[in-house]
């Protein structure tokens, strides 16, 4: 017991050596971290290792040094009514590109430290949702093939939901039954299984031509558009 109790002291030491030497770090460099996007998120990677939260409200040490807290309430505020806006298209899941270039045709800024800025990235924008994820509602981020989506619905979406989207990818954005059973090896029921739950959220359409069948992922097809 005796050296577990050194080890800890030693480690707690060590942290508190860490966080010191972030926080003479920050206060060096505030300017970049609020400017500029590349270093605020190579310094969010260094603080997530100790516990540190500089996005918190303005009035705690982290907030009033770097004054970021506000800046990502209001991404996600913008986020959250593009998300809700396009819903009815797409039933609650959008690409984080989508999000942004929408942000982007708006001209959209906000306030950063007292000054006017339009200068965010797509990791931004998945920070301001990890942040309304923590305070429920459904909103997160899923990987879905080689993009990172919005989900806004509280719906719980398995591994064969994110495979059909994934080949919807592939395909521009439509997929059709003949494809899954034949890129996955699926059986009937699970093909059903998964495209019904996705027909019925809205996340996916369908459409029937000619006595053939496709299935459209309206965000998946929409990111691929741009």
């Amino acid at each position: 017991f005796e050296i577990l109790a050194i080890s800890l002291q030693s480690a707690m030491e060590t942290v508190e050596k860490l966080e010191i030497k972030l926080t003479d770090f920050a206060k060096k460099h505030a300017k970049e971290i609020q400017h500029d996007p590349a270093f605020r998120q190579r310094f969010l990677q260094m603080c997530a290792p100790l516990g540190v939260d500089p996005l918190s409200s303005k009035k705690g040490f982290w907030g009033q040094l770097l004054g970021m807290g506000d800046f990502y309430y209001e991404l996600a505020l913008k986020v959250v009514e593009i998300c809700y806006a396009n819903r009815s298209k797409n039933g609650g899941i959008i690409s984080v590109s989508e999000v942004k270039s929408i942000l982007s045709s708006r001209k959209t800024k906000f306030q950063l430290c007292g000054q006017v800025t339009k200068a965010y990235t797509q990791d931004d924008i998945e920070i301001a949702i990890n942040k309304l994820h923590k305070l429920g509602g459904g909103f997160r981020t899923v990987q879905i093939g080689k993009s990172k989506m919005i989900l806004s619905v509280p719906t719980e979406l398995d591994n064969d939901h994110m495979e059909i989207m994934s080949l919807a990818q592939i395909y521009g954005g439509s997929i059709s039954f003949d494809r899954i059973r034949g890129d996955k090896g699926w059986n009937a029921d699970r093909c059903q299984r998964a495209i019904d739950l996705l027909l019925t959220e809205g996340m996916a359409w369908v459409d029937n031509y000619q006595g053939h069948t496709l299935y459209w992922i309206p965000s998946i097809w929409k990111q691929q558009k741009r």
